[in-house]
């Protein structure tokens, strides 16, 4: 059987990983590619580094011209994450005439119009089923999969680690700094975990499912997004009441005026596939036309889940089927996309509103009056007696709203704060409605 030389430039968890299903299952990956899928050249930049992996000697090396300046070479895993040196390297990569894979969703979200255009000038291609939903075959679904459809929307929860805290808050009654410690001690995040608990990890992978779906090029910087600082333990609490969880959503939904994108905490319906989505792991919802509501769930995230997505396209690459794939679908290309990016003060929701507020006659009127002026109408109002020792008039108002603009939910809720019979938290969350 013929062999095709692949080599790995970046052996952290997932490098490693990767190495370990070429060389421990070689016979099945080589059924699956119709040729030896042969690890040549594994690059670090550290060699005395325990890797926790036997390599066979003289594949584990510090030079990167090693991979480079080798034309047996025909396929590298790039595993290196950020921006750079990521970008400089991919772009080495691809000159020296090799095919690239990569779980680097970052990278892409960034850089991907520059990248693509270049692998397409030299004839090259470019694999990144593994840079969103870890093990979840996500991409190939969308690209492939869902093509005789015109995909309506999707929604997904794609980070792990804002889903575990949450899980936490929600399971466990823990309070966000202690469900982030936790999760931090089980390596779900990182010492500084500010991209995942901001909304900024999942909206890099948004801005490539939305490109996917609807051919979009937007950058990720300017997909709305609020993480979960917009909401506390109570609000959980309160949720639960109502019949909801609340999960980090990212969505990309097609309306008449245009498709809506954001990442925002958001409510869901308990028993709905993506309210029970427990722990670290990734979910996403997809409606096409034509197939209708579809559901994929698995581990967004973890050595050996990316390292299979990472594998499989490798598979795809040495056997030629990304080319095909890769030339058909034009990713990051001029053509133009026929749907345009709706302003979020324009989108529509339902919403949970929670203000603490004075008990005292009248606030409840104040509050359904402003509500009124901006044109939001009520669905349902909690009220609790007070539970504060420290402030024994005031109390929780928690209401649900109909569907509403954005902006007007916005307006109300700065109305409202303003009131001197309202306290300072004053939280407002989407909820979303529908079988997701």
């Amino acid at each position: 059987m013929e062999k095709t030389r692949v080599a790995i430039v970046g052996m952290g968890t997932v490098g490693t990983g990767v190495a370990r299903l070429l060389l421990d299952h070689g016979d099945r990956l080589a059924r699956h590619a119709g040729r030896i899928l042969w690890l040549e050249k594994a690059t670090v930049r550290d060699l005395t580094k325990d890797r926790q992996i036997e390599l066979p000697s003289g594949i584990l090396t510090d030079d990167l011209k090693l991979v480079l300046d080798d034309p047996k070479i025909e396929v590298v895993a790039l595993l290196v994450g950020g921006l750079e040196p990521a970008r400089t390297i991919m772009l080495q990569i691809l000159e020296s005439g090799k095919d690239v894979v990569t779980a680097n969703k970052a990278l892409l979200a960034e850089h991907g119009e520059e990248l693509f255009d270049r692998a397409r000038a030299l004839g090259r291609t470019i694999a990144f089923e593994a840079s969103v939903g870890g093990g979840i075959p996500i991409i190939a679904n969308i690209s492939q999969c869902f093509s005789a459809n015109q995909i309506l929307s999707l929604r997904g929860i794609l980070n792990g680690t804002s889903n575990y805290i949450i899980s936490q808050m929600d399971e466990q009654g823990a309070d966000y700094a202690t469900a982030l410690k936790n999760a931090q001690a089980l390596g779900y995040a990182e010492a500084d975990p500010t991209m995942d608990v901001d909304g900024s990890d999942a909206a890099q992978k948004l801005a490539i499912l939305a490109h996917l779906a609807f051919g979009v090029r937007v950058r990720w910087r300017e997909i709305y997004r609020r993480g979960l600082e917009a909401f506390h333990l109570a609000d959980l609490q309160y949720a639960a009441e109502l019949g909801y969880r609340i999960k980090l959503i990212a969505t990309a939904q097609l309306r008449d005026g245009g498709l809506e994108l954001h990442v925002s905490p958001t409510l869901i319906r308990k028993g709905r596939p993506l309210a029970e989505v427990r722990g670290a792991y990734n979910a996403v919802t997809v409606v096409g036309d034509a197939v209708g509501d579809m559901f994929f769930h698995g581990q967004g995230a973890g050595q050996m889940p990316t390292a299979s997505a990472v594998v499989a396209d490798m598979i795809d690459t040495a056997s030629g089927r990304t080319d095909i794939t890769f030339r058909r679908l034009e990713l990051w290309s001029d053509r133009e996309s026929k749907v345009e990016l709706l302003p979020y003060e324009q989108t529509t929701s339902r919403y949970y509103m929670r203000f603490f507020v004075a008990d005292e006659p009248g606030v409840l009127s104040q509050i359904t009056g402003i509500l009124g002026k901006h044109g939001i109408s009520i669905a349902s109002i909690i009220q609790h007696e007070p539970t504060s020792e420290k402030h024994p008039r005031q109390v929780p108002l928690v209401i649900m709203s109909h569907e509403a603009k954005e902006k007007a939910a916005t307006a109300a809720n700065e109305e409202i704060r303003k009131l001197s019979s309202v306290g300072d938290e004053c939280v407002k969350l989407r909820v979303a409605e529908g079988s997701k």
